[in-house]
């Protein structure tokens, strides 16, 4: 399979017309400097938010976060691949282009890869068409209306039905082999369907391409354990990187900035014809990293809505913890105990109104598990005690007050880490505190991209001075020429608006690295001896007297 040449690429690159392809998606209008602006193509908004770099061939949204090159937004807006998109640009800017032989190595990972999708999306199809277009599929239909999911829902998210038989002989007619079939999940050791009688959910990847099912049981001689079963990871399906109706909730995710995350397959359904669209499912586990990544591209508001049993408590707590820590802002949806979002999604948005706040949550799992009153004010202070003066913080506070009927003299051991500390002590960075630091790197670098001036400075920070690793990757990128991967070319487009927005100047980019140094410095003070500390503390105070000057 050709590939095309790297310098053919390039030349694409700089001879496509930036303001010429978006303007075909939206109308622009000359912003600040050589940037020009106007709404975003990607989601609705009143306001323009989506901001065009021409000499950059950039483009970034501050409403939704999309964000990349001009090759990436041919991709999304016309539904290509990659060499589509090429090719579709090339042609548009009569730009020749040159191929170049792929070692056949890879010819044979994509053509397999290409086998197995396509495998995949006629298992789909054929899965739909034994659950509306025969007799076997009319209890399983009966049962989708009994379940109140309509026809027009359940088409919309593809569902189907495994006979139990069938499906490998009807692959194997289309020219796939047993190996494929295995390697998809569809075929069993005996070479048989790996499914038996069971209603098919399609899992599919952002893009939306099916890369495995979860099946649900029917019959009680299912001779498969469980009352879910998923596909077995392989090549395509890994549980962890798939969210549940992620590909159809992608536009109102972007749009109301807030994704809400279920436990259930059934339940997304459900809240999608009842209105509720930013809505993905876990699939019964607490969310990953990779999950969170996918959602944190569209929105940094998560609501989560688990069983209120200790292990939906678990899964809550799990999945909100790795949340906070990447910079979500984070709050629970409640379910009286035993009900899901599909038995009642009309009155689910009216329980989004009522979510808890992070704090709130963490604390009040903390008292109903704990065995006596003092056991209970223990849990709540340690999980107060990092955390300074606000709003959530103050909500849990009463919560502790009103559980423990605790007298105002005595909540005073439960006075905010501000207010407790003392010079050299060490506090841990509430989540605020954290995303403001995440935030100063970003900031740094937009300086950099804006400012070229500055990449001595940043040469002298270290990996270690950052702490999100794809700030750490693009900080290589700047110093030391790496290749830029699409996830790394979308944030050089956000920092690039972002520099130009905010004005970020060359003394700005300078303030921002001392405060990084600064910042360093404080975390090794916390755990250095009596000689290192000398020596650092010396070290902050010439960063402090460098800040100084630049007042």
């Amino acid at each position: 399979m050709a590939r095309i040449k790297d310098e053919s690429v390039e030349a694409v690159k700089a001879a496509a017309d930036m303001v010429e392809v978006v303007s075909l998606r939206t109308s622009l209008r000359r912003a600040s400097g050589s940037r020009f602006s106007g709404r975003c193509p990607f989601h609705e908004e009143r306001t323009p938010s989506f901001s065009v770099d021409p000499v950059g061939k950039l483009y970034h949204c501050f409403g939704c976060g999309v964000g990349g090159d001009v090759i990436k937004f041919v991709r999304e807006t016309e539904n290509l691949d990659f060499v589509g998109s090429v090719e579709w640009l090339a042609e548009r800017f009569r730009v020749p282009l040159e191929y170049e032989e792929s070692s056949p190595h890879e010819d044979e990972s994509r053509r397999r890869r290409e086998r197995l999708t396509a495998v995949l999306e006629q298992a789909t199809a054929y899965f739909e068409r034994v659950l509306w277009d025969t007799e076997a599929g009319a209890p399983v239909r009966e049962y989708l209306a009994g379940r109140g999911l309509g026809d027009e829902i359940a088409r919309e998210f593809r569902l189907g039905l495994s006979r139990g038989a069938g499906l490998v002989a009807k692959a194997r007619q289309r020219g796939f082999t047993l190996e494929e079939l295995r390697a998809t999940g569809l075929a069993n050791r005996r070479d048989g369907d790996y499914f038996p009688f069971r209603l098919m959910f399609p899992l599919a990847d952002a893009r939306g391409r099916v890369v495995g099912f979860q099946a649900r049981k029917l019959r009680d001689d299912d001779p498969l354990r469980g009352k879910y079963v998923n596909t077995p990871e392989g090549e395509l399906f890994k549980k962890a990187h798939v969210l549940y109706g992620l590909h159809l909730a992608r536009p109102a995710i972007a749009k109301q900035d807030r994704a809400i995350v279920v436990e259930g397959n059934t339940d997304v359904i459900a809240l999608r014809q009842a209105g509720v669209e930013p809505v993905v499912a876990s699939m019964g586990t607490a969310l990953t990293e990779q999950q969170l990544r996918d959602v944190g591209r569209l929105t940094k508001r998560l609501l989560l809505c688990f069983d209120a049993d200790a292990a939906g408590q678990e899964a809550t707590l799990r999945g909100m913890e790795l949340a906070v820590k990447q910079g979500f802002d984070v709050r629970v949806v409640t379910l009286p105990r035993g009900e899901d979002p599909a038995d009642a999604p009309g009155s689910f948005t009216a329980r989004l109104g009522s979510a808890e706040s992070y704090l709130h949550y963490r604390v009040r799992i903390a008292l109903e598990r704990a065995p006596d009153r003092q056991e209970a004010f223990v849990r709540a202070r340690e999980i107060l005690a990092p955390f300074e003066d606000s709003p959530e913080r103050q909500e849990a506070l009463r919560l502790v007050a009103d559980r423990l009927d605790l007298p105002r003299e005595t909540l005073a051991g439960l006075a905010p880490a501000r207010s407790r500390s003392t010079p050299g002590s060490a506090v841990a960075a509430t989540p605020r505190l954290l995303e403001a630091g995440l935030q100063r790197e970003r900031d740094l670098l937009a300086a950099v991209v804006r400012n070229p001036q500055l990449l001595d400075e940043l040469a002298a920070l270290t990996p270690e001075h950052f702490d999100d690793p794809l700030h750490r990757r693009f900080r290589e990128v700047l110093v030391a020429g790496a290749v830029e991967d699409d996830e790394l070319v979308s944030l050089r487009a956000e920092l690039g608006a972002r520099a130009e927005r905010d004005e970020l100047d060359e003394r700005t980019g300078k303030e921002l690295v001392l405060r990084l140094h600064e910042r360093r410095l404080r975390r090794e003070l916390q755990t250095a001896d009596l000689v290192r500390a000398t020596e650092l503390q010396a070290r902050l105070t010439k960063v402090h007297s460098a800040l100084a000057e630049l007042v």
